[in-house]
Order: C-alpha cells, then structure tokens, then sequence
C-alpha cells in the first residue's frame, strides 16, 4: 500500500478504512461483530494504517469495536476518532465543544479504543456557541498532556480552519469530497495547501453511489440514512446516473471498476489526499484498495473532471437537519 503524508508529518496509507458503517446508517449489517473485526483486520493484513471512527458512531459502540479489532497492533496504525456531539438518553442531540465536554470525551474514547493517546483527534462538527480558538486550546493541552498526537477539523470553513491553526496545528481536515461533491475545491482546498493541511475525504464513493451498484430501482433497507436524504430519492438518482455512466465508460477502459476510478481520480488531485471509503465487507475492501495501484493519464484525469463538472448533481447531500450542521 502506497502511503500519504497529512499534515505535521503524519503519515497514513493512501486509503484508509472508514469504519462507521459497521456500525449504523447503512441498514442491518450483513456480517456479526466478529465479521467486522474480521474486515478490520484484513484492512491491516493488506497495508491499510488509516482507521475513523468516532464516538457518535453508534453511539460508542463504534470505538469498542475499532479498539479491539486494532489491540494486537497498535503500534503499526494511525486511529482517528472525533468529539463534539451533545448526548442525550443515549442518542446525539446537537453539537457541544465546550471545553469541559472535550476533555470529556476524550477520556471516553481513550477507555473505548482501549489506548493510551489518540493519534487523531477531530472536531466532529463545527459549534457555532463555542470560539474554534477555544477548542484549538483544548485539544492543544489534551497533546501536552500526552493524550491526543493530532488536532483534525472536520466540515468547517476555511476561516474557521485559518483561526483554529493559529491556536494549534491542523493536521488533517475531514470532509466530503468526491466527483459529485467537489464544493471544496475554490477555497478549502488552496487554504490547506497554503498551511500544509492534508485532507481526508469521507465518502469519496457518494455513500456508494459512485460505485455503481444503487440506482433509481434499488430499495434501501430499513435504517439505512440514504433513504433520508434528498440527492438519493429515485428522481435524484436517475438524474445523476450521468455520472455513473462516466466513470463505467472510464472504467471500461482501464480494466477497473468505477469506484477504482472515482477513487483513483481523488488520489490523483493532491498528494496529501487520503479518502477513508467504508466497507462491510472484504471483496469490496480489495476493490477500493486496487485504486491506490490505478494511474489516470493527464488527459484521462481532464476528461474525466471536465465531463464530471457538466453534470449538474440532483439533490443535497444531507437532509435539512443535516445541513446545518456542515460548516463549509
């Protein structure tokens, strides 16, 4: 596995391993927990160093799961987790960074994942209450502390970026980016090159969209989140085969699959780019990987980009609820 260098040195394989759907969001998972400790593990069997999680993830159980499936080494990977949810019965409700809630939920995360000090520890979504300059301290006395090596953001603006660095390193932002999501490219994208920020894109395959395999007929089991979201309605979804229908003549071409060239043209954009596509299971886990391996021409990464962009995407990304939560 080839590998990448975030920001302040990290370095992380080129793909990492997104863990969230193992836990909720994509319907009932088709494997037992031992199934998933399995994929993890076989993450690391072919190369794979990078693993998100986040206390929110389940909630918890996320952590617990990503922990013991990493116990037996440790010293060889690099574990993101994120803080700044409010939890109520259980259940997330609302954003909260205040200080005494990170310190909290580190401490939380640091007992779940079974580990001494979090590799990567990320702003899970911007509080609009609390001054990012207020969290960049936190996080900064939780790395004097010994307690967390890294500060990432995740969905914030590029100001809210600029005055969280000014407090304390970024190392990495978190945040979509994909052929139908490219909204960071004007600003977000030059504001970390500019300060030496990596960027870790999270679903690089359009919440498998980009994959191929969802289109206007597929029904979405009960509990998955795409059937709450706009751009996934049957409407949305016949508007935007477009772009599916690009990436399979790419594909075609190549010898690859479309999720190979959609996350082969993400690589492709800067050489600090690192995207964490989700899996729940081992086939798909090799598919993704094999994109690390597949060189797009200049002229193939221009076509594909210049065609992508004439494709107006159908929908938003998240629902209403969603979406005002998302800092950029």
């Amino acid at each position: 596995m080839h590998t990448r260098t975030l920001g302040q040195g990290l370095e992380v394989s080129a793909i990492g391993l997104g863990c969230m759907g193992m836990s909720q969001s994509y319907g009932p998972n088709p494997g037992s927990r031992e199934d998933m400790i399995g994929v993890i593990r076989g993450a690391v069997d072919r190369g794979v160093t990078f693993f998100d999680t986040a206390e929110v993830y389940g909630p918890f159980v996320n952590e617990e799961l990503v922990g013991e499936a990493l116990a037996p080494v440790r010293d060889q990977v690099v574990i993101a987790t994120k803080f700044g949810f409010r939890f109520e019965n259980g259940r997330a409700n609302g954003v909260d960074s205040r200080p005494e809630s990170i310190r909290a939920a580190a401490e939380g995360s640091l007992r779940r994942l079974g580990i001494d000090v979090i590799d990567l520890y990320y702003q899970h979504r911007v509080d609009p209450n609390v001054p990012i300059e207020d969290v960049a301290g936190t996080v900064k006395e939780l790395v004097q502390a010994g307690k967390v090596r890294h500060f990432g953001l995740s969905e914030a603006g590029a100001g809210t970026i600029r005055r969280a660095h000014s407090v304390h390193p970024v190392t990495a932002l978190q945040s979509e980016y994909s052929l139908w999501f490219r909204d960071v490219e004007p600003e977000i994208l030059p504001t970390l090159a500019e300060l030496g920020i990596g960027l870790v894109p999270f679903s690089p395959l359009g919440k498998g969209f980009l994959t191929g395999t969802v289109d206007p007929t597929t029904a979405f089991a009960e509990g998955d989140i795409r059937a709450t979201i706009p751009r996934f309605t049957s409407e949305n979804r016949e508007a935007n085969r477009a772009l599916v229908d690009l990436l399979h003549r790419v594909a075609a071409d190549k010898g690859a699959t479309p999720a190979q060239v959609a996350l082969a043209w993400l690589l492709a954009q800067e050489s600090w780019i690192a995207p964490i596509p989700g899996t729940r299971r081992l086939e798909r886990l090799d598919e993704n990987l094999a994109a690390a391996d597949l060189e797009l021409t200049g002229e193939e990464l221009d076509v594909i980009t210049t065609a992508a962009a004439a494709i107006p995407i159908q929908g938003n990304r998240y629902n209403d609820a969603g979406m005002r939560m998302v800092g950029l």
